[in-house]
């Protein structure tokens, strides 16, 4: 289904694998890229966690605790295109910070708009968290490097934005510019740093429920 020589299309095949990895993953399998033919992903299935990214897998673990099929198709999309794809790996990262934040927001029955950009969703959950730095106690041990750290979350959300809008899938490009495509160690960056956000935010949702 989604061998080179069938399936063309590297980006319809990310697409397909994701959803076929959704219905894997609950068994601990998944088809992962083993290997480039013709400069394009080969497909074989592997136990997930192994050789992968910890913040990946844990962001695997996450989707399956909200059960929710297209958070879980973001994160097989996004790991399994860093190599093949990374334009649509950075996108997807972002998309995947959108939806935790969505998730959580929900969950607390909190509103934001649908045009709400990524760093105002994370705003948001943060705060609805108690994760800003003005939540902190100044008597807290390590207060000031809490607060630092807190908002670096903000700053690294917008690094990821703005590589996916000068560098990520959705959104047009000149010639001149299709020629300047960004690598994996840009596309793990990126999907490294999302779902590392992504669980701390939602760990610390289901913690403080």
């Amino acid at each position: 289904m989604v061998h080179p020589i069938v399936q063309s299309d590297a980006e319809r095949a990310a697409e397909i694998v994701a959803e076929l990895n959704s219905f894997l993953a609950p068994d601990g399998w998944m088809l992962k890229e083993h290997k480039q033919m013709s400069g394009r992903p080969v497909y074989a299935p592997a136990r997930m966690g192994t050789g992968g990214d910890a913040a990946v897998e844990f962001a695997h673990e996450v989707a399956t605790r909200i059960d929710a099929e297209y958070i879980s198709r973001q994160v097989t999309r996004m790991e399994g295109a860093v190599d093949s794809d990374p334009d649509l790996a950075i996108g997807t990262a972002k998309e995947f910070v959108e939806s935790i934040c969505k998730t959580v927001l929900d969950e607390r029955q909190e509103e934001y708009n649908k045009n709400d950009d990524l760093p105002l969703l994370v705003r948001k959950t943060t705060k609805v968290l108690h994760l800003t730095p003005d939540d902190i106690d100044d008597q807290t041990r390590g207060a000031d490097t809490i607060r630092r750290m807190l908002m670096n979350l903000t700053t690294l959300v917008q690094g990821s934005a703005e590589l996916r809008n000068a560098f990520g899938t959705g959104h047009g490009v000149s010639k001149t510019r299709a020629r300047q495509r960004l690598t994996p160690r840009h596309a793990r960056l990126a999907v490294g740093s999302a779902a590392t956000l992504g669980v701390f935010l939602y760990e610390t949702h289901e913690e403080r429920k």
